[in-house]
């Protein structure tokens, strides 16, 4: 298909330039990029966007930037190479795994997209997240239906009949709830998130505070590029536990922050890999004492609360810059910190039904309806951008000093993916190849977890997890 009304020229194809361009736009040193090999092609992830050059791209950045600190923590050493396979690469971002031997059910029956309007003149189309109970039940009593689980699909669909997408969207938004109506392209332009999207950098580094540049322990001639650097992941879903994940492997002491009583994805038997597992309740004072003691050793804080949330706890990105100076501060969310929908919930599903993605499909498709992406490029891509420009803060804390706060969006992932070169005759049958090539096989406080081996590969020192994947509050809070 062609592409048509973009709201910006598209960059050149492929991952290599796309990551020349992301590499350019945080600043990094050009003559790095020829260490980096980006190889291959995707078989069995049709879409006529090009995931699997943003998934590739994103993570070759992020590996990149780790022998950056390499080279620097030991410049007697030659810096490593890095290789990413695209196959690989989506096959990660496809988020696969088996515990014991079974696949899990990671969605709720009530969560996806559903026809609605119908009965009042005004069909369209409308996605609900309801992977969380009190999402779920906030979804339900908007529809005037039972809570529960035991309320079927079927009289969601039927309530939605009497709703229109944008009202039901609407509603939703005011009870917090995570809702998208389906929009194309031109609505989404219209709307007016994206003009704020489009303002901001992809990956935005700024610096927040004075500081001398830390120390970092010394490295040791085999140890992996982020040994030693300490990283508190106060994350939960997919796009920020990937990017700890992601520095994990790449030799980064991570330390995962979960709250007593907050709900967690079923996915985070894959996503702690790596991590040690701790619990703290910031309700409490106790619990607020122990993480400023957390952060006072810390090179790295990423969280993706709901924007203002760990603010009004006191650990908004300033006032954890004056209690750590030197701190790499990383934030993520859905839509944005500024523009009417800053601060809305939002999940990859949510952006792609928002911002056009979904009936871009659809229509390249030829179907007649909405298509999702062949996997959650959206939450992966974030998350090797959010490993990447935490890695760029280090690097520029490393050299100039002072603490710095990085942020990056689902929605921004959203925009970068519409900039890319479209694919003109997707696939859309083509067989996908066996996975068990990419898995690993691993003991887990969940289970015998088997799933996809970390996709980047550097030249002198083998990614791996430190820490087999455990459930929150496994470990003591303490580094």
């Amino acid at each position: 298909m062609k592409n048509e009304k973009l709201d910006e020229p598209q960059t050149a194809a492929g991952a290599p330039a796309a990551l020349a361009e992301l590499w350019g736009q945080c600043g990094l040193p050009p003559q790095a990029l020829v260490r980096a090999t980006l190889s291959g092609s995707a078989r069995g992830f049709a879409s006529s966007f090009a995931v699997a050059d943003l998934v590739q791209a994103s993570v070759g950045a992020a590996a990149l930037a780790a022998t950056e600190i390499g080279a620097l923590r030991r410049p007697d050493l030659a810096a490593q190479t890095v290789s990413v396979d695209a196959q690989h690469a989506v096959f990660e971002s496809s988020g696969f795994f088996t515990l014991d031997g079974q696949e899990p059910d990671l969605w709720s029956p009530i969560s996806g997209l559903y026809a609605c309007g119908a009965a009042v003149g005004a069909p369209g189309w409308v996605r609900i997240h309801a992977n969380f109970d009190h999402h779920r039940d906030g979804a339900l009593a908007l529809l005037g239906l039972p809570t529960g689980s035991r309320t079927p699909r079927a009289a969601v669909a039927q309530a939605l009949q009497q709703w229109r997408a944008e009202d039901f969207e609407a509603r939703a938004a005011e009870c917090g709830l995570p809702v998208a109506a389906l929009r194309s392209h031109e609505q989404w332009l219209a709307q007016g998130q994206q003009a704020e999207i489009a303002r901001q950098p992809l990956v935005e580094l700024v610096r927040i505070g004075d500081a001398a540049p830390l120390a970092w322990p010394r490295l040791g001639e085999e140890q992996r590029p982020l040994a030693g650097i300490r990283m508190l992941d106060l994350t939960r879903i997919l796009s920020g536990p990937a990017a700890a994940r992601t520095l994990a492997a790449y030799g980064a002491e991570v330390l995962m922050i979960n709250g007593p009583h907050l709900p967690n994805i079923g996915a985070i038997a894959d996503l702690s890999r790596g991590k040690r597992s701790a619990q703290l309740d910031l309700r409490t004072v106790s619990g607020r004492a122990d993480l400023r003691s957390l952060v006072g050793a810390a090179h790295v804080f990423l969280q993706a609360y709901r924007p203002g949330a760990l603010e009004a706890r006191g650990f908004g990105a300033e006032a954890l810059a004056r209690l750590r100076p030197g701190l790499v501060v990383a934030e993520l969310c859905a839509y944005g910190w500024q523009g009417p929908w800053s601060g809305r919930r939002g999940f990859d599903s949510l952006v792609q039904t928002a911002s056009g993605i979904n009936a871009d499909e659809g229509m390249a498709e030829g179907g007649g309806k909405p298509r999702v992406l062949p996997m959650q490029a959206l939450d992966y891509g974030a998350g090797f951008l959010l490993a990447f420009g935490i890695q760029a803060a280090l690097l520029k804390q490393a050299a100039e000093g002072g603490s710095w706060r990085v942020r990056v969006t689902l929605a921004g992932a959203a925009h970068w993916l519409r900039s890319l070169a479209r694919v003109d005759q997707p696939q859309w049958q083509e067989t996908r190849p066996e996975i068990a090539p990419y898995l690993e096989t691993l003991a887990s406080g969940f289970g015998r977890l088997q799933a996809v081996r970390h996709c980047a590969q550097f030249s002198r020192t083998p990614v791996a997890w430190d820490h087999s994947s455990m459930p929150p509050g496994s470990q003591p809070p303490r580094w």
